[in-house]
């Protein structure tokens, strides 16, 4: 059985379409992605699946029932992360998941709770207020209170959004720990790096899916390689290929991504015409596609 099964979903503000004919099976005991920018439907289908929206079309099961019928199911099966910190700033840290135990009726929670702490690094910090803590520390006490009734589904909406790298790093670290509890997680983010930890991803983009599967399967759509030229002046090289390649041309900070067929050689040229317009090259070389790459290319495809 299907950890959650989402059949013909639609969301709709006004006359925007943020959900739209959305169809996915997930299976359990996976990490599971939803990849896309900001506007793709991400935390309109993770409030769907939390039960703190309703959908205008369609249904969502978990573990078979309906949570429309069921809504209770949502809160004996589910942990939920929000954006934003949404626990009591004016609590301390082991206040606040002694609050959410006694929602969930979890009696016997200081066990649990000490052990929620020493994995997420929080326990030399039990006694500070939420509110004291960094972005990092409390993405992880909203991890902390998440488990701590021992969730089989795991909803996290951008739970990275705004926490410095180490902790992004760090936070990554907790969850892949987690999989070995045999939990459900599913996340959205708009970070391509992040979408290269999942099991399996559905990349979205204006509420509809345009790819799903493993990271690996969704970069093999592209039949492209990539050269990379890290190159100065870099907007001067941008502008210049622009105008002189039929060539998808994407910028990335100090560095140039040109999508190239598998039997195509512009290498020569393309030296050429950053030579003979004084442009200085550091660096030239063939790429495997990213999935960054992959999701503009889809995006590209869809529009043509």
């Amino acid at each position: 059985m299907s950890a959650i099964e989402i059949n013909n979903l639609s969301k709709n503000y006004g006359e925007i379409s943020a959900v739209r004919n959305f169809s996915l099976n997930i299976k359990s005991n996976t990490m599971f992605g939803l990849v896309g920018p900001d506007g793709a439907g991400k935390t309109t289908l993770i409030r769907i699946l939390a039960g703190l929206l309703d959908p205008d079309y369609g249904t969502v099961l978990i573990s078979g029932r309906d949570i429309k019928k069921h809504p209770h199911i949502i809160k004996e099966k589910a942990g939920y992360l929000s954006q934003r910190f949404s626990l009591y700033t004016d609590l301390t840290v082991d206040e606040n998941i002694e609050f959410i135990s006694v929602i969930h009726g979890v009696k016997k929670f200081h066990k649990r709770r000490d052990e929620l702490l020493e994995f997420t690094r929080l326990i030399k910090f039990r006694k500070f207020l939420a509110g004291q803590l960094s972005g990092g520390m409390k993405q992880k006490l909203s991890l902390a209170c998440a488990l701590i009734f021992k969730p089989e589904l795991l909803l996290m909406d951008e739970p990275t959004t705004g926490v410095d790298p180490v902790s992004r790093r760090e936070f990554w670290m907790i969850l892949s720990e987690l999989m070995k509890e045999k939990l459900t997680i599913i996340v959205s983010t708009p970070y391509m790096d992040e979408a290269e930890r999942f099991n399996e991803i559905v990349m979205m983009n204006s509420g509809t899916i345009i790819a799903k599967g493993a990271p690996d399967e969704i970069k093999s759509l592209m039949n492209e390689m990539i050269i990379e030229i890290v190159c100065s002046p870099v907007r001067n090289a941008y502008k210049l290929l622009r105008e002189n390649l039929e060539n998808e041309i994407q910028l990335f900070g100090d560095r140039l991504h040109i999508e190239v067929r598998n039997n195509e050689t512009l290498d020569a040229r393309i030296k050429k015409l950053l030579e003979e317009n004084s442009i200085a090259v550091s660096d030239f070389r063939k790429i495997t596609p990213s999935l960054e790459n992959a999701f503009i290319h889809l995006i590209r495809d869809k529009i043509e």
